[in-house]
Formats: structure tokens, C-alpha cells, sequence
């Protein structure tokens, strides 16, 4: 019994080192993001792109038919997600639908795809706002020069109407966008490692660095896995090698 119950507490001690894993790879908001100014304007175009901390919401006024351009930073291991909403102006003053889009392009502006989201929405002549999504792929930490997988570095927001009727062009409209980036685990670890970030210099880099933690669950699970296995080996060995004594009484002759 005594080793039983000695395994058993050495078995729940190591069963303890895979709880903080999952906790020390999520990623805690940026307290940057809550202490700076949030813009009040969008740039025009790709150099003039306004800068966004993660977590961040951000507006501006615009007219209808403008490029709005905002640009945020992500790191190896995050998933970044996108969310516009547009305040349309007043029914009455409208003429017809339109539709509204974000698209999301890399340092080197290429459009990445959206996994999950609703990118593009038509708002009717009676909307009063429209609400637009996007989810990247997790970024990864290198990649092959052919392949267009999202790396680390900026990433630029483009938001703009389309098929909007011609009298309606030159509406002022009110647009509020904010990004945020999760950690996605170390499933997602694909190893290697960028040598510099994608034309990050105008955005901040993110608390565990443009190439993400070396701490993340993968590690985590992996060391936790491997003290289960030496103490249950010890455990087992114990077991075989030292029986109970005086379970079977002596035979007297």
C-alpha cells in the first residue's frame, strides 16, 4: 500500500506540470493597447497606413466610396482577427444598396485569405450599419519564397465600398476597426525562423516577439509527457523488483 499510494503522489505531482502549459503559451492582452491614444483617422493608401496595436479600436470618418488603410503587427504562432463595423448615413439621404469589404494584405501586400469570417456584407438602403469580419490563417514562422503563408511583420487593413450607386458616392460615413491577435498553441509551431519581420517599422512588435515564444504547450506537454513516463517506469519497476513481503506465509518443514 505504502508504494501504491507513493506512486499515485508522484503520478499526480507530474499530471501537475501540464496544467501551467496551456496557461504560459495563451497570450494576455497587450497593456500597451489600453494606455495608447487610439487613432481617429485611416491613412489613403499602403505608405500612408494608420498604425494599430492589437486590441486597439479605432475610428474615422470617411465618404462613402474612400480606401481606408489601417496596419497592425503580428507575430509567429497568432491568429489575427479583423472586425470593422461602418455607421451608414440616414436612409433617406440613400439611393440604393452597397456592399462593404475589408481585405487584409501582408508586408509585402500580398491579400491573405480570410479562414473564417464575413469579409464583404451588402447593406440595404435601410441599414444602418454594417459589420464586417476576417480571421487569418495562424502565422507561421517562416516559409518557402513561393508559398503565400501569412508571416510575421505587418499587416494591412483595407477597407472600401463597393457597387454603391453614384449619388450615393461622397456620403459620410463613420468607421470604427479594431484587431486583435490570439495565441493559436504550439500545434501550430511549424519551426524555423524569419530572418526579419515583413516591413514592420511602423507598428509595434508584439510582447513575445515577431518569432512568438520558445514556452509555448507544445513544450509544455512534451516535457509534462516525459516525467508521466520516467515516474511510471519507476513506479512499475518498484512494483516488480520489491514485492509485498509475508503475503504468502513460510512453509516449515
Amino acid at each position: 500500500m505504502r508504494i501504491t499510494k507513493a506512486l499515485s503522489t508522484l503520478l499526480l505531482a507530474g499530471t501537475a506540470l501540464l496544467a501551467p502549459a496551456g496557461a504560459a503559451a495563451a497570450q494576455s492582452p497587450s497593456p500597451s493597447a489600453g494606455t495608447a491614444s487610439a487613432p481617429t483617422e485611416a491613412g489613403t493608401g499602403f505608405r500612408t497606413a494608420t498604425a494599430l496595436e492589437t486590441g486597439q479600436k479605432a475610428t474615422a470618418g470617411a465618404s462613402t466610396g474612400d480606401y481606408l488603410y489601417w496596419q497592425f503587427p503580428a507575430g509567429a504562432g497568432q491568429r489575427a482577427t479583423v472586425k470593422a463595423t461602418v455607421r451608414l448615413p440616414e436612409a433617406a439621404s440613400r439611393t440604393g444598396a452597397a456592399t462593404w469589404r475589408i481585405d487584409v494584405f501582408d508586408g509585402l501586400r500580398r491579400r491573405q485569405a480570410c479562414a473564417f469570417g464575413a469579409p464583404a456584407q451588402r447593406a440595404s438602403q435601410q441599414d444602418t450599419s454594417v459589420t464586417l469580419t476576417c480571421t487569418l490563417r495562424t502565422v507561421r514562422a517562416w516559409s518557402e519564397q513561393w508559398a503565400n503563408d501569412p508571416l510575421p511583420g505587418a499587416y494591412y487593413v483595407r477597407l472600401t465600398a463597393t457597387d454603391v450607386p453614384d449619388r450615393d458616392l461622397g456620403r459620410p460615413v463613420k468607421a470604427e476597426i479594431e484587431a486583435t491577435a490570439e495565441d493559436a498553441g504550439g500545434a501550430h509551431d511549424g519551426g524555423g525562423q524569419l530572418g526579419a519581420p515583413l516591413h514592420a517599422a511602423a507598428v509595434s512588435e508584439p510582447e513575445d516577439g515577431w518569432n512568438g515564444s520558445w514556452l509555448t504547450d507544445r513544450w509544455g506537454w512534451t516535457v509534462g509527457g516525459a516525467v508521466l513516463c520516467a515516474l511510471a517506469a519507476i513506479g512499475g519497476y518498484t512494483l516488480t523488483r520489491h514485492p509485498h513481503r509475508g503475503s504468502h506465509p513460510p512453509v516449515r518443514h
